[in-house]
């Protein structure tokens, strides 16, 4: 079922013990260089380093001591992996988390920070779903999807909670999307709590099939795969994929210069880490700022957790 406003608020009180209440940050540079006035929800502040932290600790603490007892399990490029480490840590049981041999080395790092076990494939959903196939197989753990769970969207979905009940309403509500959790997430808690407020997301050009599920009804695939935005490259599922075609007004792509220009003005301007796949939303902005010019904005930052040895803005 598709979260209500009272799970989305029980998913709030039952994780609130274990997530940071973000900062949501402003900048008159950024107000002057958009048109706009911006809100950014700093989720790059957030336990894990990023909003995913809200997702897979609602998860792992609705599970049973029956589904818990021999692990939890997933796949997922950095963020959900190093959410659903820390949230195994909290109960006390084992994660196996799957990751492709390319995610960045500081989030491998950082799952196994956490006691996790990481499990390397290649980078392909179907590696990754069948890798997860055997380790439930040889551990029977239980399975949390990174995206396409009421109990993930629901957690995520307390981000934009807390956006509108501290700085609320707002004619637009940006976020990222790659797998749908966050931006079904965001765009639940807005329909409830503010729903005059449109949600937008940003997709990256290198990976864009949300645009077209958005448009189809159906779960496309991305023309071509070639983005810095290593966060968004997942396909929406059948859960999110609902929710958006909803609930979303508009779904707005970006290049990855255009991305790398953004997350450069953030990091400059505003002082703060965020990450590629971050940097999404504010470059759509920038890109259609005739859409926005004026218009109350928030933004959720997703995530700050950035390879210092590969950043994307040269020397100059």
């Amino acid at each position: 079922m598709i979260p209500t406003l009272s799970i989305i608020t029980a998913a709030h009180d039952r994780i609130r013990p274990y997530i940071h209440h973000t900062p949501t940050l402003t900048c008159q540079t950024l107000n002057r260089v958009s048109g706009a006035d911006l809100y950014f929800k700093c989720e790059n502040f957030q336990k894990i380093g990023a909003f995913k932290a809200r997702g897979g600790v609602n998860a792992v603490l609705s599970l049973t001591p029956e589904e818990l007892k021999n692990g939890v399990t997933t796949h997922s490029s950095g963020n959900h992996a190093q959410a659903i480490a820390y949230a195994a840590g909290l109960v006390g049981t084992k994660a196996y988390i799957v990751m492709p041999r390319t995610a960045p080395q500081v989030k491998k790092d950082a799952v196994r920070g956490y006691g996790a076990e990481v499990i390397e494939c290649e980078p392909t959903l179907e590696a990754r779903e069948s890798t997860v196939e055997r380790v439930i197989a040889e551990h029977g753990a239980t399975m949390i999807h990174p995206f396409n769970d009421y109990r993930v969207i629901a957690g995520q979905a307390t981000a934009t909670k807390e956006l509108i009940e501290d700085h609320g309403p707002f004619d637009v509500i940006m976020a990222p999307v790659g797998g749908g959790g966050l931006l079904s997430g965001t765009a639940l808690a807005a329909h409830y709590l503010a729903p005059k407020t449109e949600i937008i997301a940003g997709e990256p050009e290198g990976a864009a099939d949300a645009v077209l599920s958005f448009k189809t009804g159906n779960i496309e695939k991305a023309p071509y795969i070639d983005t810095i935005a290593d966060g968004l490259l997942t396909n929406l599922g059948d859960k999110t994929l609902e929710i958006i075609r909803l609930h979303v007004r508009d779904i707005l792509l970006v290049s990855d210069p255009e991305i790398i220009a953004a997350m450069r003005l953030i990091w400059e301007r505003m002082k703060i880490i965020i990450e590629p796949s971050c940097a999404v939303p504010f470059a759509a902005l920038l890109r259609h700022k005739e859409r926005f010019e004026g218009k109350k904005v928030g933004i959720i930052l997703t995530g700050g957790n950035v390879d210092l040895g590969k950043l994307p803005f040269g020397s100059n």
